[in-house]
């Protein structure tokens, strides 16, 4: 077979694991493609290097390819997600001073309770919040958004967002440059035992089925090179499948660890693969199922109503029209190419690649290319929904 060399730049992060176990166990030979990864040392420069053609796919933030699309940050470029990477695995954390804060309101720390742990927050602020995340174009910002924004004492004076790259995150807890983050794991575990932060919340308690990361291709390039494209998406998804497997875990962990990939301890990427995430040091797991999918439920499927919903806030934080930005956005995240990879193999997907986001409160049978297909559940923890198809957008 002969071998079709591609570069992919990618963050160290645990949800890079489809594109690592992708390249280490052969999935990518095994569809001809000669993949090489490129560890990058911040998401803007993995954006600009995507843009200007040096690398040819990207593990990205899931706004991302939205924003540059929309003209957003940096250099304007029509970029589409061919499918998703993973869904949730992203954790909130607070310094050690904050959440002692915290508690002297009554709160207890339960990390699933959104409510009442924005309450608590809220009433311990003297000063505006200083919460770093990754990205401005982040799942991670608009999930502590759409948290926020529904306390009921909340206003935007009380917080400040700054950028702090994932790996970065940790030492600013440690130096008193933030009192609070939203971050992807494993840096969100390596915060907890480098700088006694504790973790309060994990992202999936907000949504419980959020985009977090894709693979972004320039849109030309994609048109160009679709057979390729193809190729990629099915030796990702054997890949995420083959994370589903719980017996894997193991040696995911192990391969993960190593120094050309994330390059830390086996105990600061166990706890996402295995959700059972400590929130304190030294502190006692807490199991969160669905902490981190990488294959289950559809996982993988780049469904454009999630486009929609990213294309929304987005729109509202920059002054853009919704609807353009709406269509923009849906005709980014390929479930076209998506299909066409998968469908000749046999692989069942839903029947539709739209829904209305947040309708699902438990595993829901829904029509799919072979018959039926479980989703969900996908609830926002404020019992809101997104339908796509609305000409008012949702509370």
């Amino acid at each position: 077979m002969k071998m079709a060399p591609v570069h992919c730049g990618y963050l160290p992060l645990v949800d890079c694991a489809p594109l690592i176990i992708a390249k280490e166990l052969k999935f990518a030979a095994q569809e001809g493609v000669d993949l090489t990864l490129a560890k990058q040392p911040s998401w803007s420069a993995l954006r600009d290097r995507l843009a200007f053609g040096e690398i040819d796919f990207a593990h990205m933030l899931s706004p991302m390819p939205v924003a540059m699309t929309l003209g957003l940050g940096g250099v304007p470029s029509d970029i589409d997600a061919l499918m998703v990477l993973s869904v949730n695995g992203t954790v909130i954390g607070v310094s050690d001073s904050l959440s002692t804060r915290m508690r002297s309101t009554g709160w207890t720390n339960g990390f699933n309770d959104p409510g009442a742990t924005s309450k608590a927050l809220l009433a311990t602020i003297e000063n505006p919040l200083r919460i770093g995340v990754p990205f401005p174009f982040s799942m991670h910002r608009m999930l502590l958004e759409t948290w926020l924004s529904h306390a009921p004492d909340f206003t935007a004076n009380k917080i400040e967002i700054v950028t702090v790259p994932p790996p970065k995150m940790a030492e600013a807890m440690h130096n008193g440059a933030l009192d609070m983050f939203c971050v992807g794991e494993p840096w969100g575990s390596v915060a907890v035992q480098q700088s006694g932060a504790e973790l309060v919340l994990p992202g999936a308690s907000i949504w419980e089925f959020a985009p977090e990361k894709v693979l972004g291709v320039r849109h030309r390039w994609a048109e160009e090179n679709r057979k390729l494209c193809r190729a990629m998406i099915r030796s990702i998804y054997k890949a995420a499948l083959w994370l589903d497997q719980p017996e894997n875990m193991s040696l995911a962990v192990e391969i993960l660890a190593r120094t050309q990939h994330l390059d830390l301890p086996d105990h600061a990427i166990e706890p996402a693969l295995t959700r059972r995430i400590v929130t304190t040091n030294g502190g006692t797991p807490k199991q969160v199922e669905r902490f981190l999918e990488f294959h289950g439920g559809a996982a993988n499927f780049p469904w454009r109503s999630q486009a929609a919903w990213i294309a929304d806030i987005l729109a509202g934080w920059h002054g853009l029209d919704r609807d353009n930005a709406r269509a923009a956005a849906r005709n980014c995240f390929r479930s076209d190419i998506y299909r066409e990879a998968l469908s000749p193999i046999g692989i069942d997907l839903p029947g539709a690649s739209e829904k209305v986001e947040g309708s699902m409160g438990v595993p829901t049978v829904v029509a799919s290319t072979r018959g039926e297909m479980i989703l969900g559940p996908d609830r926002f923890f404020s019992g809101s929904v997104f339908d796509f198809a609305a000409k008012k957008v949702p509370n």
